[in-house]
């Protein structure tokens, strides 16, 4: 792997979420090892990754992309003999990818990759190239077929072998600690807890007792409806804006892909983010009748470029990619006429970011139905995730402290937990 003539600095405090470790050399470490697992075992293209290197090969635009990206890199200064954090080429990117979609993450406990396709994209995706190649419908296209592929993988049985009491197996003493497995419904008796798959456990539930639903009966009280770190709060936002530049400001137009703007113009917007050790279902923060239900599709691995050489991306570009990320728009109908119709609208960060529509009954979601307060409504496959809660204007909202972002784009923010108060109704 090569060096390259930019140069980057990370901060140790940039990696939001832990989907990718907080230190250079153990990301450097990571890739190392995957690459040598990867060009050591030299298996034979997947037929979706055959049809990714033809995509590259075949069109000039591509090709010249793909090839500049890995070009522009920058040179990150990591302590030696860790390796190189960078790939060579897009052929060793498509040797990789090939191997990670028959592989399930590890656990670990400093160097964690809960992203392993963003993290061999980690720096490619921030040059100027891969700027322009991940905001392309064509290659989100592609991206799309890859990842299904790796989903299909990711639901089946043959992605449990990572749910073992090794020490990089989810079930070990220091797995079940960081996850908070007790926490979880797991059944003993049965192989894997229960659990039928990696999915299967990714989405795994609290037991009853553990997020009870604060205030259920208090319609002036709005709940958390993710597990999830605040990132932002934003007050009279605008139909159109300018959500490509550093401070990021919510474009609703773009954000809620047409629908229902003009009742939002004003309005406030609240983002929180979501661990890569939590929990991934999306829960009601309101009472009332769903009114809409839209799944908007998107990019996976495309970034501000306003956020610059982001060595945590796409984290930093989480308002940006509010607006272009694959996403779900879940409009709700509050029984409380003062906060009348708000909108949930989950967003998948990276990697496979299926947003699937659950009711509390493990039923489909549907417009019409009423959903209580703290109910399920959904859940995100294995991918990262970042969620808005969006309001109308004239609504006045207290929102609890620690609702509140707490240092540059929510980087000190303690979890707020799901079904707990978030904010009250003035």
């Amino acid at each position: 792997m090569r060096t390259s003539c930019n140069t980057a600095v990370i901060s140790a405090t940039s990696r939001l979420g832990g989907w990718l470790p907080r230190k250079p050399e153990h990301l450097a470490i990571w890739l190392k090892n995957t690459v040598d697992e990867a060009e050591q075992k030299a298996e034979p293209f997947q037929p979706v990754i055959k049809e990714f290197q033809h995509m590259i090969e075949s069109d000039p635009v591509m090709f010249m992309l793909f090839t500049q990206m890995f070009e522009e890199q920058p040179n990150i200064p990591i302590p030696p003999n860790s390796g190189d954090i960078k790939l060579d080429n897009y052929k060793q990117m498509l040797v990789v990818l090939n191997h990670i979609l028959t592989t399930a993450p590890t656990f670990n406990t400093t160097g964690l990759v809960g992203f392993p396709i963003n993290a061999i994209l980690d720096y490619p995706m921030i040059t100027p190239a891969g700027l322009s190649a991940f905001a392309s419908q064509k290659i989100n296209d592609m991206w799309r077929k890859v990842l299904a592929v790796w989903t299909q993988f990711l639901d089946s049985e043959d992605s449990l072998y990572v749910l073992n009491d090794s020490p990089t197996g989810w079930l070990s003493p220091a797995a079940r600690k960081a996850i908070s497995l007790d926490d979880f419904q797991t059944d003993p008796k049965k192989p894997y807890l229960g659990f039928t798959s990696w999915n299967d456990f990714f989405i795994r539930q609290f037991k009853p007792d553990r997020r009870p639903v604060a205030k259920p009966f208090n319609d002036m009280a709005i709940v958390s409806a993710c597990e999830s770190q605040p990132y932002s709060i934003q007050t009279g936002v605008k139909a159109i804006d300018t959500f490509w530049i550093k401070s990021q400001p919510y474009s609703l137009r773009d954000l809620l892909q047409g629908n229902f703007v003009d009742q939002f113009i004003g309005g406030t917007v609240y983002q929180a983010f979501l661990s890569a050790e939590n929990y991934h279902r999306w829960h009601s923060p309101v009472s009332g009748i769903v009114k809409k239900l839209v799944k908007v599709p998107g990019t996976y691995y495309a970034e501000a470029a306003s956020a610059g050489f982001d060595p945590a991306g796409p984290n930093n570009s989480q308002g940006y990619i509010s607006h272009v990320a694959t996403r779900a728009l879940i409009f709700i109908e509050a029984d409380n006429p003062a906060i009348g119709l708000m909108c949930l609208v989950p967003i998948g960060m990276a990697e496979v970011s299926s947003c699937l529509f659950i009711g509390n009954d493990g039923q489909p979601l549907e417009e019409g139905q009423h959903v209580n307060k703290g109910d399920q409504v959904g859940y995100f496959q294995f991918g990262g995730s970042t969620h808005c809660l969006i309001f109308r204007p004239g609504l006045q909202l207290s929102f609890v402290l620690e609702a509140i972002p707490q240092g540059e784009d929510g980087a000190n923010s303690a979890i707020v937990e799901v079904n707990s108060l978030l904010a009250t109704v003035a």
